[in-house]
């Protein structure tokens, strides 16, 4: 039995927006496991951004608990969540946030120099394809390669999870099977837990486990037996 690097139990979440109370989660159930690809999949609106920022101690649930590898993120500080933050995840956003004035290998760095046990930013450009563009600053690479080397710096700390967020969702097909390749590659190689956030049903077909949500809840999990290669999928 794989360890259980995530467990959440009976997690919602409420946004008071004046007047109007907005309920983002209902009462979710997750596991995530060692050396897994999830993917959580569902319409916008469905919750998933709001479950996956709780897992990322980017926020906190309002009833509910988060355990990860034995410790109970959703009663700790904000000082403990900042250095969980720091040390334990990575995360690859829609919009690659990368300092235009560095190039990639600095943009890399950047995090490198405040981690534990930090892969060379060479290394983590290399994993994702990326080994001829060290020197090369966010204007000269394309959409994709940009993603890519968001993803060479949310890794090149080890982090034991890495939280991706329509990490496709700016890009065209051709160049988002590219940045799907990559973290497929890091869940495969580094073992890093993965959860992909996506409202595209064809990415599916990549992740070990696929969670549907729907209005705050999960409506299915399912496993996936016949798991395909990024290369395989058509979208």
């Amino acid at each position: 039995m794989a360890e259980t690097v995530f467990a959440a139990r009976s997690i919602t979440k409420v946004y008071d927006m004046g007047e109007v109370s907005v309920q983002a989660l209902r009462g979710v159930d997750f596991d995530l496991f060692a050396n897994e690809l999830v993917v959580l999949l569902g319409p916008s609106g469905s919750g998933k951004s709001t479950l996956l920022n709780i897992l990322g101690g980017l926020d906190r649930p309002t009833s509910g608990s988060v355990n990860f590898r034995g410790r109970d993120l959703s009663t700790a500080g904000d000082s403990e969540l900042t250095q969980y933050r720091r040390f334990e995840v990575g995360f690859v956003f829609q919009f690659y946030n990368l300092i235009p004035s560095l190039t990639a290998r600095e943009n890399v760095a950047i995090v490198t120099e405040i981690s534990r046990a930090p892969m060379k930013p060479e290394d983590a450009l290399a994993l994702v394809g990326l080994h001829d563009r060290l020197d090369h600053f966010p204007s000269q690479l394309s959409g994709g390669q940009q993603q890519r080397v968001a993803i060479a710096r949310a890794i090149a700390k080890n982090p034991g999870v890495l939280l991706c967020d329509e990490p496709t969702g700016a890009l065209d097909s051709a160049t988002g099977i590219l940045v799907l390749e990559a973290i497929e590659r890091v869940n495969r190689e580094l073992g890093t837990s993965t959860a992909v956030i996506t409202h595209n049903a064809d990415i599916a077909a990549m992740a070990d486990r696929v969670i549907h949500l729907s209005d705050g809840l999960i409506s299915n999990i399912e496993a996936n037996a016949a798991k395909k290669s990024p290369r395989e999928i058509h979208w």
